[in-house]
């Protein structure tokens, strides 16, 4: 085999493994893209096609892919999947510590459910929120616009070039302060509607101190905040859209766009 041969290998491989290494740690942090709901085997078929789509769009980087540099450059690569997949699942779990806030405010803290995506047990309302921003996101095409994303991001941030820095990871970690202010953007409405509720309730204790609020009040409570979750789902959409903004310009930071 001549040494034209053995280069043009080399390439192929380093662009295969500059490819698996990106794709692969979306895939390991994404909230669609790396579910546990989906089967493990159609979560590994989808990682290799998208390995397949994008290494031909990875540039040769001028390191040996079997090498030691090689290897380091394979971990950066994964990083920089990761962070990117981080940075929109923090999106995702804003939502969802938004119906959780939302949930203990209607007096159904306890009730929930095994959580699929981090293990333990997370609230009904938390895990209903999440299904609608995850149809929102398909409906919107935010997994074709990631795709796109990794794409441009080979001639942005080529392999072997500086992976996510020290400021970049500085950013993410800034980042995460969007879950507790995506949470309340989300629950405002409904915390605030029954809010009032419980203010009226106080008044009437006042009024009232031999009547037994506890089981007069809960169920006024559910069957109201079940009215104010219906009407405040309307405004779900805008404050996914704006975490999704602030998400997109961090991630397309954090690839050198």
């Amino acid at each position: 085999m001549s040494t034209l041969e053995l280069a043009a290998l080399q390439d192929w491989l380093g662009g295969l493994l500059w490819a698996l290494g990106r794709v692969g740690g979306l895939c390991l942090v994404a909230p669609v893209f790396g579910s546990t709901v989906i089967p493990a085997r159609i979560r590994v078929a989808l990682a290799l096609l998208l390995t397949a789509v994008l290494a031909p769009l990875a540039p040769a980087a001028a390191v040996d892919p079997l090498s030691g540099d090689g290897v380091a450059t394979m971990a950066g690569q994964l990083l920089v999947g990761a962070a990117v997949g981080f940075v929109l699942k923090l999106v995702f779990e804003a939502v969802a510590m938004g119906g959780q806030l939302i949930s203990q405010s209607m007096s159904l803290g306890f009730s929930e459910v095994v959580n699929p995506q981090g293990g333990g047990s997370t609230s009904v309302l938390g895990q209903f929120y999440v299904a609608l921003v995850t149809l929102l996101f398909l409906a919107m095409d935010g997994h074709l616009q990631l795709i796109a994303l990794l794409a441009d991001s080979f001639r942005t941030l080529p392999p072997g070039a500086a992976a996510v820095d020290a400021n970049g990871l500085h950013a993410v970690a800034l980042y995460g302060g969007q879950l507790f202010a995506g949470a309340v953007r989300v629950a405002l409405p409904a915390m605030t509607s029954l809010l009032v509720v419980n203010i009226g309730f106080a008044a009437i204790s006042r009024a009232a101190p031999s009547m037994n609020l506890f089981a007069v009040g809960f169920p006024i409570t559910v069957s109201l905040g079940f009215v104010v979750l219906w009407l405040s789902l309307r405004g779900l959409p805008g404050a996914f859209g704006s975490l999704q903004t602030g998400a997109w310009t961090l991630m397309r930071g954090l690839l050198g766009g």
